[in-house]
């Protein structure tokens, strides 16, 4: 009896360490949201079936890099050169670096953005090179904003809409799959903007690649320090996962 009853205690046990086993994965797997998006209520009021597509920019502010490479949830709508870290006086400043975003980063995201929403059923998307083409270059021009320039070139266009976008960073690995530091980090931000200058909807991604120790599920999808390229390729997947006009073709 007494050896059925340690038995009984050993699984009791082992069920138990699997259960916090599990809970501890998931917690790790989900802590920090690497896209999130938001639609404007005025949605349900607009028919896009013509999206214009226009060339991305990039953030041209080098954003600092810490070299202890702390990772925390960048809050929505906020970019790394808004947010400030407060040092207590008489202490030594980390060393850290600045990474600026490559001039090749915003045209790779565009066409990732252009080879993925081409497909949609139910939405015509202009390419870029037509938004090129009537972009104005005036010096007037470059004082207004972006969302306000989307919709001149929607209307220019005659597309319903336009689909912006800019990228805040495009970080290379530094190493190979089995090992990299630092590893890759993209962040990128999108809007779709009517003709008449309503911004419609809002994606953001960031990510930099993490080792299994702090982001178990995320590391095991992969199985890999992961490029740039490859970062950016998820990162425009998953955000048009979420992406309300046209149907993803089957």
């Amino acid at each position: 009896m007494k050896t059925r009853q340690t038995g009984q205690g050993a699984a009791r046990h082992t069920l138990r360490a699997l259960t916090m086993m599990a809970l501890v994965v998931a917690a790790v797997g989900c802590s920090g949201a690497k896209v999130t998006t938001k639609s404007s209520n005025e949605l349900p009021h607009y028919k896009i079936q013509t999206l214009a597509l226009v060339p991305f920019t990039s953030l041209k502010t080098p954003q600092v890099h810490d070299q202890r490479d702390l990772y925390f949830s960048t809050p929505y709508g906020v970019r790394g050169s808004d947010i400030s870290v407060a040092i207590p006086p008489d202490t030594e400043v980390p060393s850290k670096r600045t990474e600026t975003v490559p001039a090749y980063a915003a045209d790779k995201v565009t066409q990732l953005f252009w080879k993925r929403l081409q497909p949609r059923e139910g939405l015509h998307v202009l390419p870029p090179g037509d938004a090129a083409k009537v972009a104005p270059v005036t010096a007037e021009a470059a004082k207004t904003t972006p969302e306000a320039a989307a919709a001149n070139l929607a209307q220019r266009l005659k597309a319903d809409a336009a689909f912006i976008g800019e990228v805040l960073m495009f970080q290379e690995r530094v190493g190979s799959r089995m090992g990299a530091n630092p590893t890759a980090a993209v962040g990128f931000e999108v809007k779709v903007v009517a003709a008449d200058g309503q911004v419609l909807w809002v994606g953001n991604y960031y990510e930099r690649q993490r080792p299994m120790t702090e982001d178990f599920m995320g590391f095991i999808h992969r199985w890999a320090f992961v490029t740039a390229d490859e970062l950016a390729q998820y990162g425009v997947e998953e955000v048009l996962k979420e992406f309300p006009f046209g149907a993803t073709a089957k």
